[in-house]
């Protein structure tokens, strides 16, 4: 009984399939493409403009201090360094020692200042007592005017000695020949040459120190060749740093070199740039983008409105909420966020930018 009843139960159940198969189902018809007013909402429609086209360089440079704004630390004699007070990139005020020197130099001048005031002191001496005679007839003119002559000399030559001990340190020295190396202005430490223990040569040239205060910094860019054309005074530039990726910094380019490096064959540009935050230091690697304007004018969009698919460039002509068009266009290139077309697109004309692949899904799929 149970096995009929079940039997029974299974042939209702195919019949009412076969049912369900037999009814036809509706067909959906193809419904145009429009814009709704919650996903106008949604879009942004811009419109195609002729503009002047902006060309871009890549640049690749590094980061130096203003050498116009610089001092460089000189030593004043020859002599041993005793002792470094300072590394590089610290930061210094004016008057803070920076170095220790022992200069037999120095210690020399001490000796001469020494001689210089005895010899001062006593041609004081002689000329007193040369005037006291001459005034009192004992002895003559002659006598005086030598007298008076000698004490000339020893003065000038007591003042040159002073004087080349203030023009070689000043208050900074010491009669053992210890000269004291301090900072004539506040700022960095971008460059120093010098340890304890070396030596310098009174012929010496070469600086111990270079102190910049690095409010504005300097990014040499290299150009190669085929683009020194496309490099002019005034450019604007946007340099990025590996340090700070996600910060642009904006300046102009402030020269152009007349000649080539002979090493690596490239043009170098000057770029300067405000440092306010001490964010930018010397040597830093840096990427440069030089944009200009050519005289050349094409149909400009905004570069996020064109859609590439399939090895080709599109955008959604927008004439209507009921009439959206997939046009196929040239791009040209693409700077600062704007695609410069060459044909598809003519100035006028409407396009949407934002979410348009939405419409470009749903206008491709009916063809």
């Amino acid at each position: 009984m149970m096995k009929r009843e079940t039997l029974l139960s299974g042939i209702s159940a195919l019949l009412l399939l076969a049912a369900c198969k037999g009814k036809p189902q509706p067909v959906a018809e193809n419904q145009p493409v429009t814009v709704s007013d919650s996903m106008a909402r949604m879009i942004t429609i811009d419109t195609a403009k002729t503009t002047t086209m902006k060309d871009e360089l890549n640049l690749s440079g590094e980061v130096s201090y203003d050498d116009n704004n610089v001092i460089k630390v000189f030593p004043f004699s020859g002599g041993q360094i005793l002792e470094v007070k300072v590394s590089l990139g610290d930061k210094v005020t004016k008057g803070q020692t920076l170095a220790v020197m022992r200069s037999a130099d120095i210690a020399g001048n001490y000796t001469d200042l020494t001689a210089t005031k005895s010899d001062l002191a006593i041609a004081k001496r002689q000329l007193e007592q040369a005037e006291y005679l001459y005034k009192n007839g004992i002895s003559s003119e002659r006598d005086y005017t030598e007298a008076k002559e000698n004490f000339n000399k020893a003065t000038a030559a007591s003042t040159k000695v002073q004087q080349q001990i203030a023009i070689n340190g000043g208050g900074n020295t010491t009669a053992s020949g210890t000269l004291i190396i301090k900072a004539p202005e506040s700022g960095y430490i971008v460059e120093k040459n010098i340890t304890a223990g070396s030596f310098i040569r009174p012929d010496n040239s070469g600086n111990m120190f270079t102190i910049s205060n690095m409010k504005n910094v300097w990014i040499w860019a290299n150009v190669f060749e085929s683009d020194i054309s496309k490099v002019k005074t005034g450019y604007t530039a946007r340099v990025t740093t590996v340090a700070y990726p996600d910060k642009v910094f904006i300046g102009k380019v402030d020269a152009v070199s007349s000649v080539l490096d002979p090493d690596n064959k490239v043009m170098k540009i000057k770029i300067v740039l405000p440092n306010p935050d001490m964010m930018l230091k010397p040597e830093m690697f840096t990427n440069v983008i030089i944009t200009n304007s050519d005289k050349a004018q094409s149909v400009a969009v905004p570069a996020k409105a064109v859609i590439f698919d399939n090895s080709k460039y599109y955008v959604v002509v927008y004439n209507s909420k009921t009439d959206l068009k997939v046009r196929p266009v040239s791009v040209i290139k693409t700077v600062d966020d704007v695609s410069y077309i060459s044909s598809g697109l003519t100035a006028g004309e409407k396009l949407i930018s934002k979410n348009q692949l939405l419409f470009y899904d749903a206008l491709v799929g009916d063809k």
